[in-house]
């Protein structure tokens, strides 16, 4: 934790904001293309934070909240905000997950200076972003024609992870494992503690999940004493599940729902129908436990075996957890 910072070379100086382009690659045109970042370094040292988002190229809201922190030009008592828009680049170009490589950015970390095109990227990322870094935040959505309910993925066992997720205040923590060749699990090997924010779908803005990024960041940023404490009309603890899988179609055919996002599942409830072109009922699709709606497809034709919904599990808890989904979602529209 120091008072200067160098990125790509360039230094950001105690009490100093500075815009950067950090270059990783060159198109065929010959133009370069970087990565966009935003560096607010406090007069006074301490710990220094990364906000990343669009490390899956079609992943859209973290791009939005990440550019509503830079507008509100946050003042930092101490430390350093690293705030990064777009990590891969090249995918938003072209609203894509992957890199022109057709490689999954996230499951190649840590990279490799020499290496495909998406190591490059990780590599130079690692290097020049994350590895100044104790805390970091990572901005995700679901997958194309899927949406997640705001929530964190975190490693829970450890105490100070999991009271910056606290902080962070979505309604739902999972206490997932680390993925191979992920952003997350350089981050953690290099001494780094990062939250995994879920929320919303790809290629899609969702208002309701940016809002809650937003405030989310905020309040760990409160957490971590970086800002001043931010006022709450009330706190309402999230709860973590201590087990999540997803619902599979049990045929091929039309979708139709029965149940909403944050809606709390009964098992043998019916969550939807499969039906024909011709109207003929073929399958229902019902739920093999309790639980809470955290996911789920939303393009209404399925194939046999294909997921449809994801459902946490907390056991006694979960209609209070419903009420609890209610009551935030509330506070925030």
């Amino acid at each position: 934790m120091t008072d200067t910072i160098i990125i790509g070379g360039e230094q950001i100086l105690a009490g100093e904001s500075k815009q950067l382009a950090l270059p990783v690659a060159r198109l065929y045109t010959d133009t370069e293309v970087s990565i966009p970042v935003h560096v607010i370094n406090a007069k006074k040292a301490g710990d220094v934070v990364f906000i990343s988002a669009a490390v899956h190229g079609d992943e859209l809201n973290g791009i939005e909240i990440v550019r509503r922190l830079i507008k509100q030009k946050i003042k930092l008592l101490r430390g350093t905000l690293i705030l990064v828009p777009m990590v891969n680049v090249h995918g938003v170009l072209n609203q894509s997950r992957y890199l022109p490589d057709r490689r999954d950015l996230n499951r190649c970390f840590p990279g490799s200076a020499k290496g495909s095109l998406a190591s490059r990227v990780a590599h130079t990322f690692l290097n020049e972003i994350v590895k100044h870094c104790q805390y970091g935040i990572d901005l995700h959505t679901g997958a194309i024609h899927r949406s997640n309910l705001p929530q964190i993925r975190a490693n829970l066992d450890d105490e100070q992870t999991q009271n910056i997720a606290r902080a962070f205040g979505v309604p739902v923590m999972l206490n997932a494992n680390i993925r191979d060749g992920s952003l997350r699990e350089s981050a953690v090997n290099n001494g780094a503690r990062v939250l995994l924010y879920e929320a919303g779908e790809a290629l899609r803005f969702d208002e309701l999940s940016i809002q809650y990024g937003v405030k989310g960041v905020l309040n760990v940023l409160s957490e971590l004493k970086l800002i001043r404490k931010r006022s709450s009309k009330r706190k309402l603890e999230p709860f973590i599940a201590n087990r999540s899988d997803w619902t599979r179609a049990n045929a091929s055919g039309f979708v139709l729902e029965s149940v909403k996002m944050g809606a709390r599942v009964e098992k043998g409830e019916v969550l939807a129908e499969i039906n024909s072109p011709m109207g003929e009922l073929i399958e229902q699709v019902c739920s093999s436990r309790s639980g809470i709606l955290i996911g789920k497809q939303n393009i209404p034709l399925v194939q046999e075996g294909e997921a449809l919904y994801h459902i946490a599990y907390f056991g006694a808890d979960d209609e209070e957890v419903a009420e609890h989904i209610e009551q935030l979602q509330e506070d925030i529209v």
